[in-house]
């Protein structure tokens, strides 16, 4: 979005309301003119006191009515004299001033029935903009996050999609109101005195020239400010997330230091914005005060020496000029909100315009069960192109349905890459994976990730009921299919003794159970799926010996009759599967079972008798 005119298609399901607030403006600007052009009439009330050529303008007659400047004057003049000769002044001058009031009473009303129908359209775009970021967020691959920091992201999808509400969709009325209304007042004021206007012509443009540069800078500022903004946002994140190592570490002192001075940065930035920001409503007011003394001082030479302009015409003008200058100085100051605002929006346009690189193909294939083998052939990734060695250099897998396959090595080896490429969470760089026969990329991501399972070593939970946790991502369940899931993970009885059941809240990220709960809640969740294929990684690896009884019982009833990949650092948990992968820096080192391997003495002996020595 690099101007304002990229959020118009977010207008689309507004445009009623879009129509009947440019109609209500209208009606407030053509009210707001008359309350300004019936001061004409009163000083010609007020100040006239030669009765002789009241009469002499009625018999006259009445003059023909056209919308030129000395036509609609000679009409106001006849229309006065009579209503003058035939009711007195004090009557007229009553009867204008109820005019004026009436006049002023139907622009406020219309300028209140345009905001009242801004209001959906200002709510509802800024809806529609955060569901837009929101569904994108969850579109976009597992390697984006990797390059972002997931603070900034929460910027952008909170404070920068609000700065939109308040700094560009609260101005985007004024940028087309405005215009319009100082448009009218020109019009007004040319018909009034074209000699005056150009000299307004002339020097207007300065102050919209200056106003602009500031706009500019503020826009630049303002991008500063929100990048800080994401930076706190990741730090305060990272801070709750680890303050069992803060306070064990005795590291508050370093982590507030830190956080104080990038806060102060902040405000630094923060304040340059705010003083811009500012700067632009008064340094239009100077500009406007000054055009208007210098048309004080032209006007005046028009009426006092040339005589070329009637004392009540040039008043009338100058308060037609005073009005011009409240939609000028509003105008400048949504220009500037505007630009600020547009700091956000650029930032946002970053995710929304972000390259969602794993989706369907065109001609996507339906998958709807899993009947033979997996097979990675000639498979090579790296996460960025162009670095320097391969987290997977050139994998050849088969795993046939039923079996179960474990892959061991060191850390950053490349076995969580290997698994993750199956589910699509990221994408080979060289070769493919396939499916029965099919490649990965032709098939659809739904389709493929109905047919799996994944239980993670860190149990990811959400701050939602049991039930609902189990239950994830599957419609129509019951709450007895949610309970046989439970029993087979060795959760239910544990679940049954909670305060609520199964409608018990388990808290942020499950915060209220013990690790060893939480991932039976998991592996009862893939129970429930009941997919063909499995996913565990390291399910076991960070929970107690009791535990680690509990999950992996739960896991073997899991694996039964499914074809499983498992990751895992615990050799122990791995001894029965029907091949064992071994993997070194992105290559299979050594493949066997348990026996063979240890039989070969490579390095799955080496790691083996590290950990039956440990």
């Amino acid at each position: 979005m690099k101007n304002v005119f990229g959020f118009f298609p977010y207008l689309k399901g507004y445009w009623k309301y879009a129509v009947w607030n440019i109609t209500f403006n209208i009606l407030s600007v053509v009210f707001s003119v008359f309350s300004i052009a019936m001061l004409f009439p009163f000083l010609q009330v007020l100040f006239s006191d030669d009765s002789t050529k009241l009469v002499q303008l009625v018999e006259k007659g009445k003059p023909i009515f056209s919308f030129s400047t000395d036509a609609i004057l000679n009409y106001i003049n006849y229309t006065l004299a009579e209503a003058t000769i035939d009711n007195g002044k004090i009557y007229v001058l009553f009867a204008i001033c109820v005019f004026i009031i009436s006049t002023i009473f139907f622009k406020n009303l219309f300028r209140y029935l345009a905001m009242y129908s801004l209001a959906p359209i200002r709510n509802g775009v800024v809806k529609d903009l955060r569901n837009k970021i929101f569904k994108k967020t969850l579109d976009l691959p597992l390697s984006y996050y990797s390059e972002e920091r997931k603070g900034d992201i929460i910027s952008r999808m909170t404070t920068d999609v609000q700065d939109i509400e308040w700094n560009i969709m609260q101005s985007l009325e004024m940028i087309f109101r405005e215009p319009l209304s100082i448009t009218i007042f020109l019009v007004m004021m040319l018909a009034m005195s074209p000699k005056l206007t150009l000299i307004a012509f002339i020097l207007l443009p300065i102050t919209v020239i200056l106003i602009g540069k500031v706009g500019r800078s503020l826009r630049r500022s303002s991008g500063k400010a929100k990048e800080k903004m994401g930076i706190i946002l990741s730090m305060m994140d990272e801070t709750l997330g680890g303050l069992r190592i803060i306070k064990g570490f005795n590291a508050e002192k370093k982590v507030n230091e830190k956080f104080e001075e990038e806060n102060n940065l902040f405000t630094k930035i923060g304040i340059r914005v705010t003083r811009k920001g500012d700067l632009a409503s008064p340094l239009s007011e100077f500009f406007g005060v000054t055009v208007l003394v210098i048309l004080l001082y032209f006007g005046g030479i028009m009426v006092i020496q040339d005589k070329s302009m009637d004392g009540a015409v040039f008043i009338t003008y100058l308060a037609m000029f005073s009005q011009l200058l409240t939609p000028a100085k509003a105008f400048a100051s949504a220009y500037s909100s505007i630009q600020k605002g547009m700091a956000s929006a650029e930032r946002i346009d970053k995710i929304l315009s972000a390259e969602v690189s794993i989706k369907d193909a065109e001609n996507a294939k339906t998958i709807n069960s899993f009947e033979k083998e997996i097979e990675y052939k000639n498979v090579s990734f790296a996460y960025r192109q162009g670095e320097i060695g391969w987290v997977l250099d050139n994998i050849n897998l088969k795993i046939e349905k039923g079996k179960a396959i474990a892959l061991v090595g060191q850390s950053g080896s490349g076995k969580t890459t290997l698994a993750d490429m199956l589910p699509r969470f990221y994408d080979t760089t060289n070769g493919e994976i396939l499916i029965d026969g099919t490649p990965l990329k032709q098939s659809k991501i739904k389709d493929l990730r109905n047919l799996m399972g994944i239980v993670t070593q860190e149990s990811i939970l959400f701050n939602d009921t049991v039930f609902n946790n189990i239950a994830f991502g599957i419609d129509n369940v019951t709450e007895q299919q949610v309970i046989e899931a439970a029993k087979i993970a060795n959760a239910h009885e544990f679940i049954s003794q909670m305060p609520n059941g199964y409608q018990t809240n388990i808290g942020d990220r499950g915060g209220k159970m013990s690790g060893g709960q939480r991932q039976r809640i998991s592996i009862a969740r893939a129970v429930l799926k009941n997919p063909p294929i499995l996913i565990l990684d390291e399910a076991t690896s960070a929970l107690d010996t009791e535990s680690e009884r509990l999950v992996q019982d739960a896991l073997n009833k899991l694996m039964k009759n499914r074809t499983s990949i498992v990751i895992a650092h615990r050799l122990s948990t791995i001894q029965h599967a029907d091949e064992i992968i071994v993997m070194q820096k992105g290559l299979i080192v050594e493949r066997g079972n348990h026996n063979q391997l240890l039989e070969k003495g490579g390095t799955y002996k080496k790691l083996y008798d590290l950990q039956s020595f440990v």
